[in-house]
């Protein structure tokens, strides 16, 4: 099966209207133009800027027919059959003249024979026509295409540079091979040109940069956003036993041939500022994929349908760069509500767990919360992630790592400073406390003209209250609620 087979199937099922959604214009009409000896039908192509023209040598364009009510007019009276490949139309279907044209085309198929074919980089099908239509994608290049374009692009390299041969590791190669897959033909050419003819070697530094190319050429919404900076866990204060089990985990997500089950996501609930996003980060970082982030402030619109299809778009834009790591950043604040709840949250949720139960792409989901009674326990159940982790306050040991970490990025010698004191003055403290006093005594040091030292330290540390205190009964509470229902994650 292929897209000339595929279409001409289409084509000779008796359907007047096919849609052809996609930036790949020339590729759409060549191919439409290879199927004219099997379909034995002329032909025609029309733009507002050229008016009609039949696809045969010795035709010159109608420019009468520019007008797009003038083209579906010819069309309808006209009485031979044929392929009609209108381009970039979608504009004109706004005009009822011109939908109520092209329905009289459609039902008079059986008569005349008529297919319209509209190719198009956004084409919607109005209602009263969906019944005479049909879409039609074109497939995407697979790894032997891909190796193929990568190859005619080498070999142009070569060429213009007197026959000297591209530089590139077997292992290089199917890494661009696997960072390319997803794109259309053309955004592979334009890429792996962009990778080779830079400096005629396929290398490490490439990759990285086609990843963001590719990112961006998918994710032209804005819906899901790439976080070109992922973290360390060396940069993590604890969670050893989250570390643990993403190790453990690491070889079956990247290996296509391992025998064990690829991991779906992970839920990561705890007390604010303890480190739940900077772990989502990390586990990109721990597995060397890219980490997109899913925004529930974008992703929400007004328009009935849309926030759907809006995480639709996102959640394929993960499949096409898997593999990778899908990190939703407080999810109940997408998904939350009531039973009773009809509106766009609970739309939101079904289409979310549709994906979660079909999705076969490497995207490890890492959902962090703050309030898991927000949360509808058919997305927390075992089969839809595969851990729910708790991320508590951090212990003592844990939080002189920490304070080591933010003096130590803040380039503070710690050689006079005592963490474990430190470590000791701050129970209850999170994480994100601890780096903001770090920073406050480092402006209170720089206002002094001196260094960092214990003293300044212990000062701005009594004067922070944290959320434990602030907080105290609904941090007990959710700590309570954790304790025998949750994975700790240190």
């Amino acid at each position: 099966m292929n897209d000339k087979h595929d279409l001409a199937l289409l084509i000779s099922s008796h359907i007047p209207i096919i849609a052809i959604k996609t930036h790949e214009e020339r590729r759409a009409v060549n191919l439409i133009k290879s199927l004219q000896a099997r379909i034995g039908l002329p032909i025609f192509q029309w733009t507002v800027t050229e008016g009609l023209l039949r696809l045969e040598p010795g035709y010159t364009p109608q420019r009468i027919n520019s007008k797009p009510e003038d083209v579906l007019g010819h069309v309808k009276s006209s009485s031979q059959p044929g392929i009609y490949v209108l381009l970039d139309f979608h504009p004109y279907l706004a005009t009822p003249v011109n939908v109520r044209l092209i329905k009289d085309i459609a039902m008079q198929y059986e008569q005349q024979h008529k297919t319209l074919v509209f190719i198009s980089h956004d084409f919607q099908v109005p209602a009263e026509l969906q019944v005479f239509s049909a879409e039609f994608d074109l497939s995407l290049p697979d790894k032997s295409a891909l190796r193929r374009i990568i190859s005619e692009v080498a070999s142009k390299w070569s060429q213009d540079n007197a026959g000297k041969k591209v530089k590139a590791t077997p292992a290089a190669l199917e890494h661009l091979v696997t960072n390319l897959t997803g794109l259309t033909s053309s955004e592979v050419r334009r890429l792996a040109h962009k990778a080779i003819f830079d400096d005629g070697v396929i290398g490490e530094d490439d990759l990285s940069r086609m990843m963001r190319a590719k990112y961006e050429l998918l994710n032209r919404d804005g819906v899901v956003h790439y976080e070109f900076k992922t973290e360390k866990f060396s940069n993590v204060g604890g969670l050893e036993r989250l570390k643990q089990w993403l190790k453990r985990r690491k070889e079956a997500f990247l290996d296509d041939n391992s025998p064990l089950d690829v991991p779906k996501g992970i839920l990561l609930l705890g007390v604010q500022g303890c480190g739940k996003s900077l772990a989502a980060k990390a586990v990109a970082g721990l597995w060397g994929v890219p980490l997109l982030r899913l925004d529930f402030g974008t992703l929400f619109n007004k328009y009935y349908g849309e926030t759907e299809r809006n995480l639709r778009q996102a959640l394929k834009t993960a499949q096409i760069m898997s593999p990778c790591v899908l990190w939703i950043d407080e999810i109940e604040k997408g998904i939350g509500g009531s039973d009773n709840d009809s509106g766009p949250s609970q739309r939101v949720l079904a289409t979310l767990l549709t994906w979660m139960a079909e999705n076969s792409a490497a995207v490890f989901v890492v959902a962090t919360a703050n309030d898991i009674e927000m949360l509808p326990p058919e997305l927390v159940r075992k089969g839809r992630l595969d851990e729910i982790f708790f991320v508590d306050l951090p212990d003592a040991a844990t939080r002189k790592l920490i304070f080591d970490i933010h003096l130590s990025k803040r380039g503070i010698d710690i050689k006079g400073l005592n963490l474990s004191k430190l470590a000791q003055h701050t129970p209850g403290f999170s994480g994100a406390e601890i780096e903001q006093a770090v920073v406050a005594a480092h402006y209170s040091a720089h206002a002094q003209q001196a260094e960092v030292n214990q003293d300044v330290l212990l000062q701005e540390l009594q004067q922070t209250r944290p959320l434990s205190v602030i907080m105290r009964e609904r941090i007990d509470y959710l700590r309570e609620w954790a304790r025998n229902r949750t994975v700790p994650a240190h």
